[in-house]
């Protein structure tokens, strides 16, 4: 049976998709700038670790008002994250130059958000056409510019995108440092203890699975054809209910953040 058609970036926003939020974080923090900035990061109030709620929330915010929000949305949440990245730049004694400002380096994260929204589509709702996948991926753009990415460093189309993202491959590396750090996400180790040690290895499983070989190799995680055969029969279980779901609650909780947002905004809370 054909796909129905779905040609906007809202219809990705799949709050299954979360996930996969260890996975694309590791992606992200595989380029060794934004590895260091995150780790080296002296914003404590955006740290996982020591403020993992709001810090998912931040997260899950931008994604929900890049892809969902109106211009003036985004241009508040922009005028928000850019007073915390002002602090994230890198010292004498980093291991390597970072600025959270370096457009290339948001246009390296926001590159790997549009990667997960089409995997995550394409595994649980099914196959996009290329018109569908080409009308999602320019609409996707807003998730670079709505911080500094400027229009025209986006890939013109989703084949330029392909040759954007071979040529970026060429400098993720993972080192040690990083990696215990990536490893200590995808194991839930910022969640009480009882947490991380009952939900750590299914989340680290789940992780390892959404994650492209050439990360998986990088992170050093082991994965078996039978790890493969598990993993899909998840996509599948979880790709059921998702499909059989109404848009609300397929979208939740990126619609739930959207209105905490605006409800931020008309309060006049700090958004971040």
């Amino acid at each position: 049976m054909a796909q129905a058609a779905a040609t906007r970036l809202d219809d990705a926003m799949i709050g299954a998709g979360l996930l996969a939020g260890a996975a694309n974080v590791i992606m992200q923090l595989a380029h060794p700038s934004v590895g260091y900035g995150v780790y080296e990061s002296r914003v404590d109030s955006g740290n996982l670790f020591k403020h993992p709620v709001k810090r998912s929330r931040t997260t899950v915010t931008y994604l929900a008002v890049a892809a969902l929000g109106t211009d003036a949305e985004r241009k508040a949440y922009r005028k928000a994250v850019n007073a915390s990245h002002a602090q994230v730049r890198s010292t004498p004694s980093s291991p390597v130059s970072y600025n959270a400002f370096d457009p290339k380096l948001q246009l390296w994260v926001a590159a790997c958000l549009y990667r997960g929204f089409e995997d995550i589509y394409e595994a649980f709702i099914g196959p996009l056409t290329p018109e569908q996948t080409e009308e999602i991926y320019r609409n996707s753009a807003r998730l670079g510019t709505t911080l500094q990415v400027k229009e025209d460093m986006w890939p013109s189309d989703r084949q330029a995108f392909e040759e954007y993202w071979n040529e970026a491959l060429a400098e993720i590396s993972i080192d040690d440092t990083v990696r215990q750090h990536l490893l200590d996400i995808a194991d839930l180790k910022f969640l009480p203890g009882f947490v991380s040690r009952t939900l750590g290895p299914v989340n680290r499983f789940v992780t390892t699975g959404f994650l492209p070989s050439r990360f998986r190799e990088e992170m050093k995680l082991d994965w078996t054809p039978r790890d493969q055969r598990r993993f899909e029969r998840v996509l599948k279980a979880v790709g059921l209910g998702v499909r059989l779901s109404p848009k609300p609650l397929r979208e939740f909780p990126f619609n739930a953040y959207l209105w905490d947002l605006r409800r931020r905004l008309r309060s006049g809370r700090p958004l971040v």
